[in-house]
C-alpha cells in the first residue's frame, strides 16, 4: 500500500531539511525561495518497537518493517492558484498526496529569509489554505457548471447525485470552508476521493521552531490552537536539530537523544503521527523466514488484508489463524499463546486489528 504525505509550506519554513532529516537524503536547501524546483520523494520507515520485539521470541532471516511515502513540495506562495511563483506545478503535485504535512515558521531569525518579511504562523497558515481553497474553487466551479447540464437532460441517480455533491462543496468552498468541513455520506467518498481536492485531504501542522523552544511557545500555543479549532493535529519539531542528530551514528544517536532528555528523535514522532493521519494500522506475519510488517486502513478486513500480500490470497482466502503480538509478548511462545487459548481461527468478517499476528490460508 503506497501511501503519500506532502511535506507543503511558505518558502524558507524548513520543508526540505525537515524532508533531508526524514529520509537522510540530500535534497538542496538553501536560504531562497524554489530551492527544490522537482517533489523529492523518499521513502521512510514507519518507527515501531513491536517488531524488534516480536524478532525476540520467532528469530527470522530477516526483517521487513512496514513505509510510507514523503513528498517535498516546493514552496507555495500566495496567488499560487493562479500561477503565481510555481504554483500550478506544485499544486498539482500536492493533488497526487493523501495527506499534508503543512510547516509552518515558529522561530525567529534575522539570517534567515522570511518571504513576507516578519514570521507570524498564523497568516502563513492562511496563505496556503487560501491557495488550496481558492484552486478547489476554481476545479469544482467548472465541474458544477458541466454536471448541472447533464443533470438536467438526465434521470440518471448517480448524475443528479454528483451533482448535488458538487454543488454542496461549492457553497462551503465558496463560504472559504475546506472541502473537508462538509459531512459525506458513505456512498459519496468514492466519488470524493476521484474528484482529488486539495482541501479533503487530512492536515497535520508541524510547527518548526528554534533549539531553545522557549523562544518559539508563543507561536506553537497559537498553531496548535488553530489545528484544534480546524479539527486537525499540530506538532513541534526543530527541523535543524532534526537534520544534525540523523547524521549521527546509531551510538551517538543514543547518547545525544539522552543528553537532551528525549527518548527518541522528534521524527519518530512525526512520522507515526502522519500514519495515524492517513488512518492506517499495521498488522505482521512472523515465521523463521521473516517477520514482516503491513500497512492496512483502519478497519479492513481479513480478506483485503491477506491482499496487500498478495491479491490470490484475497481472491482464495479461506480462514486466517490470529493472535495478538501482545500475547506473545506475555507468553513468549505461539506454542504457549495456543495453550492459553489465545490462538484463534477468524473468518471473512473479522476485521484486523493493530498489533495482529497473521496466517492466512487460501486456496485458488
Amino acid at each position: 500500500m503506497s501511501l503519500k504525505c506532502g511535506i507543503v509550506g511558505l518558502p524558507n519554513v524548513g520543508k526540505s531539511s525537515l524532508f533531508n532529516a526524514l529520509t537522510q537524503a540530500k535534497a538542496e536547501s538553501a536560504n531562497f525561495p524554489f530551492c527544490t524546483i522537482d517533489p523529492n520523494i523518499g521513502v521512510v520507515t514507519v518507527p515501531d518497537a513491536r517488531i524488534s520485539k516480536i524478532t525476540q521470541f520467532i528469530k527470522p532471516q530477516k526483517i521487513i518493517p512496514t513505509t510510507m511515502e514523503f513528498v517535498d513540495i516546493a514552496g507555495l506562495v500566495a496567488g499560487a492558484s493562479k500561477g503565481e511563483g510555481l504554483g500550478n506545478q506544485f499544486l498539482a503535485n500536492i493533488r497526487e498526496t493523501d495527506a499534508i504535512v503543512h510547516v509552518v515558521r515558529c522561530f525567529d531569525d534575522p539570517n534567515v529569509v522570511h518571504v513576507n518579511g516578519d514570521v507570524d504562523p498564523l497568516r502563513d497558515i492562511e496563505t496556503i489554505n487560501t491557495e488550496l481553497l481558492l484552486a478547489d474553487l476554481e476545479s469544482v466551479d467548472k465541474r458544477v457548471k458541466k454536471q448541472e447540464k447533464l443533470a438536467r437532460a438526465s434521470k440518471d441517480k448517480k448524475v443528479i447525485q454528483e451533482f448535488e455533491l458538487l454543488a454542496k462543496i461549492l457553497k462551503a468552498l465558496e463560504n472559504g470552508s475546506p472541502a473537508r468541513s462538509v459531512e459525506f455520506e458513505k456512498e459519496e467518498l468514492p466519488l470524493i476521493r476521484g474528484l482529488q481536492l486539495l482541501t479533503t485531504k487530512p492536515v497535520l501542522y508541524v510547527c518548526n521552531v528554534s533549539e531553545n523552544i522557549e523562544d518559539s511557545k508563543d507561536y506553537v500555543e497559537k498553531v496548535a490552537k488553530y489545528a484544534t479549532d480546524e479539527n486537525n493535529r499540530s506538532l513541534t519539531i526543530c527541523s535543524s536539530l532534526e537534520a544534525e542528530i540523523s547524521e549521527l551514528s546509531d551510538e551517538d544517536k543514543v547518547e545525544f537523544l539522552e543528553s537532551i532528555g528525549a527518548k527518541e528523535p522528534g521524527l519518530n514522532v512525526l512520522i507515526r503521527e502522519a500514519y495515524k493521519l492517513l488512518k492506517l494500522q499495521t498488522y505482521f506475519t512472523a515465521g523463521e523466514k521473516e517477520v514482516r510488517a503491513w500497512t492496512i486502513k483502519e478497519g479492513t478486513k481479513a480478506p483485503q488484508a491477506a491482499g496487500v500480500i498478495h491479491s490470490d490470497f484475497e481472491k482464495g482466502f479461506i480462514r486466517a489463524e490470529v493472535y495478538h503480538c501482545e500475547d506473545l509478548f506475555e507468553y513468549k511462545s505461539e506454542t504457549a499463546i495456543k495453550e492459553a487459548g489465545k490462538y484463534r481461527s477468524e473468518g471473512k468478517e473479522y476485521i484486523v486489528k493493530d498489533g495482529d499476528v497473521m496466517l492466512f490460508r487460501f486456496n485458488v
